[in-house]
Protein backbone atom coordinates (compact mmCIF):
# COMPACT_ATOMS: atom_id res chain seq x y z
CA UNK A 1 0.00 0.00 0.00
CA UNK A 2 1.41 3.66 -1.12
CA UNK A 3 0.26 6.92 -0.39
CA UNK A 4 0.71 8.93 -3.41
CA UNK A 5 3.45 11.16 -2.12
CA UNK A 6 6.44 10.43 -3.97
CA UNK A 7 9.02 10.08 -2.14
CA UNK A 8 12.26 9.57 -5.13
CA UNK A 9 12.84 10.01 -8.49
CA UNK A 10 14.59 7.16 -10.84
CA UNK A 11 15.50 6.75 -14.26
CA UNK A 12 14.97 3.85 -16.60
CA UNK A 13 17.98 2.09 -17.38
CA UNK A 14 17.44 -0.61 -19.80
CA UNK A 15 15.15 -3.83 -20.39
CA UNK A 16 16.70 -7.60 -20.15
CA UNK A 17 15.51 -10.77 -21.47
CA UNK A 18 12.81 -9.30 -24.22
CA UNK A 19 11.41 -6.67 -21.30
CA UNK A 20 10.51 -9.24 -18.70
CA UNK A 21 13.35 -7.38 -16.35
CA UNK A 22 13.39 -4.17 -15.49
CA UNK A 23 16.39 -1.72 -14.30
CA UNK A 24 16.14 1.17 -12.75
CA UNK A 25 18.76 3.89 -11.59
CA UNK A 26 17.81 4.93 -8.54
CA UNK A 27 19.36 7.63 -5.45
CA UNK A 28 21.75 6.27 -3.30
CA UNK A 29 19.46 6.40 0.01
CA UNK A 30 16.27 4.55 -1.80
CA UNK A 31 18.82 1.59 -2.76
CA UNK A 32 20.36 1.56 0.29
CA UNK A 33 16.87 1.17 2.08
CA UNK A 34 14.85 -1.29 -0.39
CA UNK A 35 16.03 -5.52 -0.47
CA UNK A 36 15.12 -8.08 -2.90
CA UNK A 37 11.32 -8.95 -2.24
CA UNK A 38 10.38 -5.67 -1.16
CA UNK A 39 7.69 -3.61 -3.11
CA UNK A 40 8.65 -0.42 -4.95
CA UNK A 41 5.74 1.44 -6.82
CA UNK A 42 7.15 2.53 -10.06
CA UNK A 43 5.40 5.19 -11.94
CA UNK A 44 2.51 3.98 -9.85
CA UNK A 45 2.89 0.33 -10.47
CA UNK A 46 3.78 -1.78 -7.50
CA UNK A 47 7.06 -3.92 -8.17
CA UNK A 48 8.62 -6.61 -5.91
CA UNK A 49 12.78 -5.77 -6.24
CA UNK A 50 14.61 -8.62 -7.89
CA UNK A 51 18.18 -7.39 -6.76
CA UNK A 52 20.43 -4.86 -6.39
CA UNK A 53 23.23 -4.08 -8.62
CA UNK A 54 24.47 -0.91 -6.59
CA UNK A 55 22.49 2.11 -7.30
CA UNK A 56 20.40 0.15 -9.97
CA UNK A 57 17.24 -1.89 -9.29
CA UNK A 58 16.22 -4.61 -10.93
CA UNK A 59 12.19 -6.20 -11.43
CA UNK A 60 10.32 -8.54 -13.27
CA UNK A 61 7.58 -7.09 -15.74
CA UNK A 62 4.40 -9.66 -16.12
CA UNK A 63 2.68 -9.54 -19.43
CA UNK A 64 -0.13 -8.32 -17.60
CA UNK A 65 2.20 -5.22 -15.85
CA UNK A 66 3.54 -4.67 -19.71
CA UNK A 67 -0.03 -4.76 -21.48
CA UNK A 68 -2.01 -2.38 -18.69
CA UNK A 69 0.65 0.17 -17.77
CA UNK A 70 3.39 2.22 -19.62
CA UNK A 71 6.30 0.11 -18.06
CA UNK A 72 6.27 -1.83 -21.24
CA UNK A 73 7.26 1.37 -23.42
CA UNK A 74 9.80 3.57 -21.29
CA UNK A 75 12.59 5.61 -23.84
CA UNK A 76 16.03 5.66 -22.63
CA UNK A 77 16.66 7.70 -19.71
CA UNK A 78 13.08 8.77 -18.88
CA UNK A 79 12.13 9.61 -15.20
CA UNK A 80 10.09 7.47 -13.18
CA UNK A 81 8.30 8.48 -9.79
CA UNK A 82 8.73 6.32 -7.13
CA UNK A 83 7.49 5.37 -3.38
CA UNK A 84 8.09 2.72 -0.56
CA UNK A 85 5.35 1.49 0.91
CA UNK A 86 3.68 3.14 3.70
CA UNK A 87 4.32 1.31 7.18
CA UNK A 88 2.14 2.16 10.23
CA UNK A 89 4.30 5.02 11.10
CA UNK A 90 3.83 6.69 8.15
CA UNK A 91 1.77 9.92 7.82
CA UNK A 92 -0.95 9.72 5.17
CA UNK A 93 -0.20 12.92 3.59
CA UNK A 94 -2.06 11.64 0.13
CA UNK A 95 -4.64 8.87 -0.45
CA UNK A 96 -4.48 4.65 -0.53
CA UNK A 97 -3.16 3.65 -3.23
CA UNK A 98 -2.82 -0.09 -4.20
CA UNK A 99 -0.26 0.23 -7.20
CA UNK A 100 -2.70 -1.75 -9.02
CA UNK A 101 -3.35 0.19 -12.44
CA UNK A 102 -6.71 0.56 -13.33
CA UNK A 103 -6.14 1.80 -16.65
CA UNK A 104 -3.78 3.73 -19.34
CA UNK A 105 -5.30 7.52 -19.57
CA UNK A 106 -3.50 9.79 -22.36
CA UNK A 107 -2.98 13.66 -21.62
CA UNK A 108 -5.34 15.88 -23.51
CA UNK A 109 -3.92 19.33 -22.66
CA UNK A 110 -1.90 20.76 -20.28
CA UNK A 111 -2.08 24.49 -19.45
CA UNK A 112 -0.01 26.97 -17.32
CA UNK A 113 -2.27 27.91 -14.48
CA UNK A 114 0.08 30.00 -12.56
CA UNK A 115 1.69 28.95 -10.20
CA UNK A 116 1.45 25.09 -11.19
CA UNK A 117 -0.18 23.79 -14.23
CA UNK A 118 -3.73 22.25 -14.78
CA UNK A 119 -3.80 18.87 -16.55
CA UNK A 120 -6.54 17.59 -18.68
CA UNK A 121 -6.37 13.17 -18.99
CA UNK A 122 -8.70 11.51 -20.82
CA UNK A 123 -9.53 7.97 -19.28
CA UNK A 124 -11.21 4.83 -20.82
CA UNK A 125 -15.22 4.78 -19.99
CA UNK A 126 -15.15 2.03 -17.40
CA UNK A 127 -13.56 3.96 -15.15
CA UNK A 128 -16.31 7.29 -15.33
CA UNK A 129 -17.97 5.71 -12.40
CA UNK A 130 -15.00 5.73 -9.88
CA UNK A 131 -14.05 9.53 -10.84
CA UNK A 132 -15.81 12.51 -9.06
CA UNK A 133 -15.11 15.99 -8.24
CA UNK A 134 -12.43 16.47 -5.28
CA UNK A 135 -12.31 13.25 -5.33
CA UNK A 136 -8.92 11.48 -5.34
CA UNK A 137 -6.97 9.75 -8.45
CA UNK A 138 -3.27 8.50 -8.69
CA UNK A 139 -1.65 9.53 -12.16
CA UNK A 140 1.93 7.58 -12.44
CA UNK A 141 1.41 6.73 -8.54
CA UNK A 142 0.98 10.90 -7.78
CA UNK A 143 -1.67 11.55 -5.70
CA UNK A 144 -4.05 14.23 -6.99
CA UNK A 145 -7.71 15.56 -6.49
CA UNK A 146 -9.83 15.40 -8.86
CA UNK A 147 -10.65 18.98 -10.12
CA UNK A 148 -13.39 18.49 -12.38
CA UNK A 149 -14.87 15.72 -14.93
CA UNK A 150 -16.30 15.13 -18.54
CA UNK A 151 -17.43 12.15 -20.45
CA UNK A 152 -14.38 10.18 -20.83
CA UNK A 153 -11.90 12.81 -19.22
CA UNK A 154 -10.72 14.42 -15.90
CA UNK A 155 -8.80 17.71 -14.88
CA UNK A 156 -6.58 18.33 -12.19
CA UNK A 157 -4.18 21.06 -10.71
CA UNK A 158 -0.12 20.50 -10.64
CA UNK A 159 0.56 22.89 -8.06
CA UNK A 160 4.31 23.37 -7.91
CA UNK A 161 5.48 21.43 -4.97
CA UNK A 162 4.41 18.34 -7.15
CA UNK A 163 5.48 19.36 -10.44
CA UNK A 164 9.32 19.71 -8.39
CA UNK A 165 9.31 16.55 -6.99
CA UNK A 166 7.78 14.27 -9.82
CA UNK A 167 7.93 13.81 -13.44
CA UNK A 168 4.55 15.66 -13.77
CA UNK A 169 5.77 18.41 -15.09
CA UNK A 170 7.52 17.02 -18.13
CA UNK A 171 4.14 15.56 -19.41
CA UNK A 172 3.19 16.85 -22.76
CA UNK A 173 -0.56 16.31 -24.84
CA UNK A 174 -0.14 12.87 -26.18
CA UNK A 175 1.72 10.80 -23.47
CA UNK A 176 -0.16 8.12 -22.04
CA UNK A 177 0.17 7.99 -17.84
CA UNK A 178 -0.70 5.30 -15.75
CA UNK A 179 -3.88 5.65 -13.73
CA UNK A 180 -5.57 4.16 -10.52
CA UNK A 181 -8.79 5.44 -9.39
CA UNK A 182 -9.46 5.45 -5.75
CA UNK A 183 -9.86 2.16 -3.87
CA UNK A 184 -12.47 3.05 -1.41
CA UNK A 185 -14.84 4.35 -3.86
CA UNK A 186 -14.47 1.38 -6.06
CA UNK A 187 -15.36 -0.66 -2.70
CA UNK A 188 -18.07 1.62 -2.08
CA UNK A 189 -19.13 1.23 -5.96
CA UNK A 190 -19.09 -2.71 -5.86
CA UNK A 191 -21.03 -3.03 -3.20
CA UNK A 192 -23.64 -0.21 -4.08
CA UNK A 193 -24.25 -1.77 -7.44
CA UNK A 194 -25.07 -5.10 -6.35
CA UNK A 195 -27.88 -3.85 -3.57
CA UNK A 196 -31.53 -4.47 -5.34
CA UNK A 197 -33.91 -1.62 -4.25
Amino acid sequence: MFTGLISHLGRFREYRQGKTVLLIEVPEDLARRIEPGQSLAVDGVCLTLLSKERFVLVFSLSRETREKSTLGDLKSRQLLNLELPVTLETMLGGHLVTGHIDAVGQVAEVKLRSPGKRMKVKHPPELKKFLVEKGSVAVNGVSLTVASTGPDFFEVELIPATLSTTNLDLLRAGQRVNLECDIIGKYVYNFISKISF
